[in-house]
């Protein structure tokens, strides 16, 4: 069986590319994956799977006609939060598919913000004649619920991830702490300056190597170069494009303080302290659902000493998840990958999950 996987790939972005790496981690052995790809000699040589140019109409029609499946490969694909063309091109690519045929799964799905009256029904339509659904928050289970359509939910497939460790991390100076920040519009220049501050007396306080992530090289990349300069102790920028040494750098800090959704689970799966900054609603669910700390971005505080101080005490008196919750959160991801089992193989595989 061939496969067409659809996501927001080869675009540089490393909580994606870390739902690309599971999916195909989970994926079925007897499916041979074809991956549409904003940059596809990159997907080709750091996968080994095959790519074809998202943006290619022919590319992208040839795919499905060589295939038997068509995936939707996790995240926020259906929402117009970003553009109203999103939906319109993942909802367009997977109505393409449903006609010609093929079986189309939506895999670990967030579905919206949808704030238009179309994307609205589009996105109802779209999933509502798809072979098989997950999602992996409450708030799109509830959607499909009113849209009476069947799904599974479980937790992001990316607490599934297999880690791989970082070169150079252990010669770094511990404790180590990992900081990923991301541009937002909430993220006002005063907002970041006094986070900037914080961090300067908190480094100052712990002598901590503070190791600043950029998740999307290109939209993070000059906030950690602008941030690092004014530390005063030892700091680095990593700069890593393997979804497997993102999810292993965090088995190597004592705490994480984090914009992006999977700094988030990445950091909890690898039972490290983590601290939230929420710029989505998915991110509070995922605070609210492991009852993580953490202050949505229009809740930072003024002052950057009880931004310090909340830092602090976590550092020095936070508890982790425990090994044991982590391993359950784990065991219910995985349902996404019983999901693609029985919706590409049917139910002559389902003695063998």
């Amino acid at each position: 069986m061939r496969a067409v996987l659809c996501g927001y790939y080869g675009m540089g972005n490393g909580g994606d590319e870390a739902l690309l790496a599971t999916l195909l981690q989970l994926l079925p052995s007897e499916v041979t994956p074809l991956v549409l790809s904003g940059n596809p000699p990159w997907t080709q040589s750091h996968y080994g799977v095959e790519a074809c140019d998202r943006k290619s109409i022919p590319q992208v029609i040839a795919a499905l006609r060589q295939s038997d499946a068509f995936i939707w490969g996790g995240g926020s694909l259906m929402q117009d939060a970003t553009s109203w063309l999103n939906p319109l091109y993942y909802g367009g690519l997977m109505t393409l598919a449903q006609r010609m045929g093929l079986k189309t799964v939506a895999w670990a799905q967030g579905i919206g913000p949808l704030q238009r009256s179309f994307t609205h029904w589009f996105t109802q339509q779209t999933f509502s004649h798809c072979t098989a659904v997950s999602v992996r928050d409450r708030g799109s289970a509830q959607k499909l619920s009113d849209w009476d359509i069947p799904f599974t939910l479980a937790p992001d497939p990316v607490w599934a991830l297999e880690r791989e460790p970082v070169p150079g991390l252990w010669e770094l100076p511990a404790p180590r702490v990992a900081v990923v920040l991301r541009p937002h519009a909430k993220l006002t220049p005063a907002r970041l300056e006094v986070l900037t501050q914080a961090l300067i007396d908190f480094q100052l306080a712990t002598q901590a190597c503070v190791l600043l992530v950029p998740f999307h090289l290109t939209q993070d990349r000059p906030l950690a170069e602008a941030i690092q300069p004014r530390l005063p102790g030892v700091s680095k920028i990593l700069m890593l494009s393997h979804p497997q040494q993102l999810r292993g750098l965090f088995q190597g800090v004592e705490m994480a303080i984090a914009m992006r959704l999977h700094g988030v689970i990445m950091a909890a799966a690898a039972e490290c302290r983590c601290f939230a900054l929420s710029y989505d609603p998915k991110v509070s669910q995922v605070m609210q659902e492991l009852e993580l700390p953490g202050w949505a971005l229009d809740e930072i505080p003024e002052a950057k000493g009880a931004i310090a101080k909340t830092w602090l005490e976590l550092y020095a008196n936070g508890d982790a998840l425990s090994s044991d919750r982590i391993r359950a959160i784990i065991d219910r991801a995985l349902l996404h990958q019983s999901l693609l089992q029985e919706a590409l193989l049917g139910a002559d595989k389902r003695s063998a999950l």
